[in-house]
């Protein structure tokens, strides 16, 4: 069901960008080399980027081999199996691997390898694409907030919060099931009439290598087991991800490529980091604080929430949180709707998050139009529902 044959050689890495990289990489060494950040505070900005760094290239490394193992294919023809014909039931099952997805991988997964998959299925099963489509991008984004190796910027608060896997997840849970439920409501409102209908069922897809595809496959729940177990993130994504190289270079060594290495998001982060940093220094931080407001009251997380979706549709979501970062104050409830806000709310300018750039890249590679005008005001319509009822969950749990 992958659009790639298995046996047409390399594949192309997915895990490409539009020049932003450059842009990010050389607006950093502009922040720095003209003295906007010093260089030992650059220093000590890339050195809590590590981490995080870290983390980003051994999850992306463990999605893209679980991908080569058929992980994603198996997962959506068995879903198409089970919805047994009924379009309505697939488009749940996907935006339920969707969110799980998004959950265990992180969202950058769900929308550079979950996507092309999903497309390919619509393209063989003869289903419209673009309900299915908007749920991977729309999930990718809102799914993620349950935990900190959702999205980045969970890794950022965390380090802040200073909490637990499980107790980041006692804190966010109500708020990420309100902003799921809230997207998959305005998705089967907005696609109803693509919904209906049924498809012939497809033919049992077969696993090139049992061995690999039950090795990623748990890798990927061991992993999560590990970070709910309160294992150090970057250790455990780091754990899985070797488990599973090595069994690739045992019996698939071709697909141990620098392809799947995503240095080109490792930069991106590097430079906005010292943009952030930069600005923050020269009174960023004065002039959002008159913007965000102070107080955690349901008015004051809602403005906050708000705040970050706007800088995150405007500059994109990880410097908008960065940028908000020292505007919560040290306050547990404020960096949580800074949160809500730079995580759910990127959803109506295409560069609110990396995910949804990519997103657009797997789109267009698989021939699906994506109105950027469409986008944006299904985005508006989505944005202020989700950011107000996980506010509101986020506030009563």
């Amino acid at each position: 069901m992958h659009p790639d044959n298995a046996d047409s050689g390399p594949r192309r890495s997915r895990w490409s960008l539009p020049p932003v990289w450059a842009l990010s990489v050389a607006a950093g060494a502009l922040t720095v080399g003209l003295g906007w950040l010093p260089a030992t505070a650059a220093a000590q900005t890339l050195g809590r980027a590590a981490p995080v760094l870290v983390f980003l290239v051994a999850v992306t490394l463990l999605a893209e081999l679980c991908d080569a193992a058929g992980f994603f294919d198996v997962t959506a023809k068995l879903a198409a199996q089970l919805a047994r014909g009924y379009t309505w039931l697939l488009f749940l099952l996907v935006v339920v691997i969707a969110t799980v997805t998004t959950v265990l991988l992180s969202l950058d997964t769900t929308a550079v390898l979950l996507t092309p998959v999903v497309l390919s299925m619509c393209a063989q099963l003869g289903l419209h694409p673009l309900p299915f489509a908007m749920a991977t991008v729309w999930l990718a984004n809102t799914a993620s907030l349950l935990l900190p190796v959702s999205n980045l910027t969970n890794l950022l608060a965390g380090q802040q919060l200073a909490l637990s896997p499980a107790q980041f997840v006692a804190r966010t849970w109500a708020a990420a099931l309100a902003a799921v439920v809230v997207t998959t409501t305005v998705l089967l409102a907005l696609h109803q009439s693509r919904l209906r209908g049924r498809y012939q069922l497809p033919p049992s897809l077969l696993i090139a290598d049992r061995a690999l595809f039950w090795t990623s496959a748990g890798a990927v729940i061991v992993f999560a087991l590990l970070i709910l177990g309160g294992v150090n993130v970057s250790v455990a994504a780091v754990a899985c991800a070797a488990t599973t190289a090595v069994a690739f270079a045992v019996r698939r060594r071709d697909q141990l490529r620098w392809a799947i290495f995503p240095w080109r998001l490792v930069l991106v982060v590097c430079g906005l980091f010292l943009i952030v940093e930069g600005a923050l220094r020269h009174g960023l931080t004065d002039a959002l604080t008159s913007a965000a407001g102070t107080g955690s009251g349901f008015a004051d997380l809602l403005r906050l929430a708000a705040a970050g979706a706007a800088g995150a549709n405007a500059v994109n979501n990880l410097p908008a949180y960065l940028a908000l970062e020292p505007v919560a104050d040290g306050s547990s409830e404020r960096l949580l709707a800074v949160l809500i806000g730079v995580n759910t709310g990127p959803l109506i300018s295409i560069w609110g998050s990396l995910a949804t750039l990519l997103w657009l890249e797997r789109c267009r590679a698989g021939n699906v139009t994506v109105s950027l005008r469409s986008f944006a005001l299904t985005g508006v319509l989505l944005t202020p529902a989700v950011i107000f009822a996980a506010i509101a969950a986020l506030v009563l749990s």
